[in-house]
């Protein structure tokens, strides 16, 4: 395991080649995944079925060699083991039963209660354990509770997260109860995930920009430095990596401040910006704009070297900016990491 060149990036060693994965590796820009999805029924059944989710989990592995797998699942699943309903709208995303009141928090369950819900998942991650080859590192992950808490509030992606706002402004105690609830819910769940066989574990707060001043303090860097704590105490030597999506300058000094492993980077920061400001307290991740998995062509080349070059004085994960997209074409997927492995 000491040998995996994700581990070692996260163990802060500079390496000469960045290993590689990227955020939704496993998705709709690939055939079989489109056509698993279709076997499976609807996402969330692809989500709970743990043979089908491991296999998608499994497919740009094989297909790419990537050097690590990330569990296949979604960050809403965990609302959905706590009581709110959860579907998806073809087309249009997630829509989830709303919590903007006290009552409505009422109605939710426990942290010790998620679990029921949640063991097809556990059981993906042990399959997963047993089947990725022995090189490559696999990923567990959950969303940050002020991201998932948006979705909870607003039912919905929005597109500033003005009903978490709203409610964070208007009803600070009921919106506190949520965020703590989900800090505790999010260390169990990453828990079982960890024990199930999990190597490394990642928060994705992908709507951390529009928390500002204190708020970012409180509601972003506060919950995920309460989950590493408890999880390093759990599991001294779990290395974890957070994305505070459009952190901005909140991106300086993050691992400081949570304890996190690694930070990931989007592609609103520079490489060079995220070398000397970020890069300097630990492993990044990051941050080639997923546009390029489109457009491909000399583009693709250049600023995947660009990157590199960023961050080859640090320890440095080579990932996308955000999550691939479902237009990409999976040949400048290739592209790039012949780019990054073959110069």
């Amino acid at each position: 395991m000491a040998e995996k060149t994700i581990l070692r990036a996260l163990n802060g060693e500079v390496l000469p080649t960045p290993p590689i994965w990227m955020m939704r590796q496993a998705g709709r820009y690939l055939p079989e995944y489109r056509a698993t999805r279709a076997k499976a029924g609807d996402f969330l059944s692809l989500c709970y079925n743990p043979e089908l989710a491991a296999e998608v989990t499994l497919q740009p592995i094989r297909r790419y060699g990537f050097d690590a797998a990330i569990l296949f699942a979604d960050i809403l699943l965990l609302p959905q083991a706590l009581g709110a309903d959860l579907w998806f709208v073809t087309g249009e995303g997630p829509r989830l039963s709303t919590v903007t009141s006290a009552a409505d928090f009422a109605k939710l369950k426990t942290r010790d209660d998620i679990h029921e819900t949640l063991n097809p998942i556990y059981e993906t991650v042990g399959i997963l354990n047993r089947e990725l080859p022995s090189d490559v590192t696999l990923i567990g992950f959950a969303g940050a509770p002020w991201t998932v808490a948006t979705y909870m509030i607003a039912g919905r992606g929005t597109p500033d997260q003005g009903p978490a706002h709203a409610l964070k402004d208007s009803d600070r105690e009921t919106f506190v109860k949520l965020i703590d609830l989900l800090t505790v819910s999010t260390i169990e769940y990453l828990s079982k995930q960890v024990e199930a066989g999990a190597e490394v574990v990642k928060l994705f707060d992908s709507w951390a920009g529009s928390l500002k001043g204190a708020d970012f303090e409180d509601f972003c860097v506060e919950p995920i430095r309460q989950i590493v704590s408890e999880l390093k105490a759990r599991f001294p030597q779990l290395p974890v990596i957070a994305f505070p999506r459009e952190a901005g300058d909140g991106y300086i000094g993050f691992h400081e401040k949570t304890g996190v492993d690694c930070v990931a980077i989007d592609n609103s920061v520079s490489p060079e910006w995220a070398a000397r400001n970020v890069q300097i307290a630990g492993c990044v991740q990051g941050n080639l704009a997923s546009k390029h998995m489109v457009t491909g062509g000399q583009a693709l080349i250049d600023e995947t070297r660009q990157v590199v070059e960023a961050f080859r004085n640090g320890p440095h994960i080579f990932n996308l900016g955000h999550g691939i997209t479902p237009d990409a074409d999976p040949e400048n997927v290739a592209l790039m990491i012949e780019t990054i492995r073959g110069g």
